[in-house]
This record gives structure tokens, C-alpha cells and sequence, in this order.
């Protein structure tokens, strides 16, 4: 019996405390391992869990609890189609009781059966704020019928609290990357200003050296930057030597 079926208020519980878990998250993989998981201790019919995530429909799964989704989600996606797929790409929900017999992916329903022994899927659509990638939560279940209408409701309630938190991911992870962007940009602003001293040329002159130190040394731009602020010196690559004419 899945936690919607035993007790609305143990159900609003759960999500309460997902919300606080999910919330805590800083980057979207966190996000949809943790989802994952959850859907998978949340919902006891579900024998495995994974996500599905992708741009232009073409798909991989992570965050998968065993190496059954794996192997289901192979079939899908070589074939183009079935219930994760085409939730995600027809936005929608797809609860499958039977697959070795069910018409709507006879090809898919019969491997998936046969090859990995599953019967049943749940599969949600995950409305994330990226228009570009597409994802969804995907239950799976050796037993036929193995997903009712409250574990339909659970995994909905679980996509919603994983987009909205994935959402949230997102833009602190851009702030992140912002914030160490303008580190970044001082420190190099830092360096140049060194340069500029201790060499006595021109702003882009200096920046040109830091460049050029990076290609040849084969290290990031704000490495060369650092070690430039550490000791007022650049190592630069030795020049050519001049040709001999005849």
C-alpha cells in the first residue's frame, strides 16, 4: 500500500519534509538523484526508479536505483518510443498494468517483458524551467497492475516538488557561476595590473601576455592570473630564434 493510500496527512508529511530535503539541494543532479530515491521508498509497488532527461528527445537515464531502468530505458530508446518517452514528449502520464501485451508499444512491452522482466511502468512528465531539456520520473514493477491511481497521484506530487526544485538548482547554480565569473574577472583585472607595472605596457598588452602564458603553458587564464599575484612574475615561452639568412 503506497503512502497516498495509507494517510492523506502522512502523504502531506512526506512532502513537507521532501520540500525541506530538496531545498537544501545545490546542483539539478542532486535534485533527481534525490527524487529518484524518494519515488522509489515512497511508493512500494515500485521495484525500480530512474529519470529519464534529454534535449531533442534524445535520452539518458540517471539517477536510476538499479540496472533495470537501464536496460528498460535502452529498448525505449532505440526504438523512439514508449511510456517514458512519450510522457515526457507528449507532456502527459502513461500507466502501463500488462506491457508484453499492450498495444500502445507492442514492440517495447514485448522486450521490456521479456528481456528485463518488467510488466509495469508509471511514467511522469517533469515540467522543468529549461524549455530545451526534457525529463521525466519513471517507476517500474515485475508484477502486472502494479500502479494504482495513488501511486499515479504520489509520482505527479514528486515530479511537481523535483521541477520546482530543480528550477531553484538552476538559478542558484547560475548565480554560482556568476559570482565566480566576477571573482575570476578581478583577479585577472588583478594580474594585469601587475603586469602593467612591472613590464610596463598596456592593459591589453598585459592581458595579451596572460593569453598567451595560458595557450602555451596549457592552464586556465585565471591560473596563469593567480600565479602572476603570487610572484609579480610571468613565465613566458621562449621566442624563436631568428633565421640566418644566406
Amino acid at each position: 500500500m503506497s503512502t497516498a493510500q495509507q494517510n492523506p496527512v502522512a502523504l502531506a508529511e512526506v512532502f513537507s519534509e521532501l520540500g525541506r530535503e530538496l531545498a537544501s539541494l545545490r546542483t539539478v543532479d542532486q535534485v533527481l538523484e534525490t527524487v529518484s530515491q524518494r519515488a522509489y521508498e515512497s511508493i512500494p509497488a515500485a521495484q525500480h526508479a530512474a529519470i529519464s532527461r534529454g534535449r531533442k528527445a534524445k535520452f539518458e537515464t540517471i539517477a536510476a536505483t538499479s540496472d533495470v531502468p537501464l536496460q528498460v530505458d535502452a529498448i525505449q530508446y532505440e526504438l523512439c518510443s514508449g511510456p517514458c518517452v512519450d510522457a515526457i514528449l507528449a507532456d502527459t502520464t502513461y500507466r502501463v498494468g500488462d506491457l508484453a501485451h499492450d498495444r500502445t508499444w507492442p514492440e517495447f512491452g514485448r522486450r521490456a517483458s521479456e528481456q528485463c522482466g518488467i510488466h509495469s511502468m508509471l511514467s511522469v512528465r517533469l515540467y522543468l524551467e529549461d524549455d530545451d531539456l526534457l525529463a521525466g520520473l519513471n517507476l517500474y514493477s515485475a508484477e502486472l497492475d502494479a500502479f494504482d491511481d495513488a501511486d499515479q497521484t504520489t509520482a505527479v506530487l514528486l515530479a511537481t516538488h523535483g521541477a520546482l526544485a530543480h528550477t531553484a538548482a538552476r538559478r542558484q547554480d547560475k548565480i554560482d557561476n556568476l559570482e565566480q565569473a566576477l571573482v575570476n574577472s578581478r583577479r585577472i583585472g588583478t594580474a594585469i595590473g601587475v603586469l602593467m607595472a612591472s613590464y610596463r605596457v598596456t592593459d591589453q598588452q598585459a592581458f595579451d601576455l596572460l593569453r598567451i602564458a595560458s595557450q602555451s603553458r596549457h592552464r586556465k587564464l585565471i591560473a596563469i592570473a593567480e600565479d602572476v599575484i603570487e610572484s609579480g612574475e610571468l613565465e613566458l615561452p621562449p621566442l624563436p630564434e631568428p633565421r640566418q639568412r644566406d
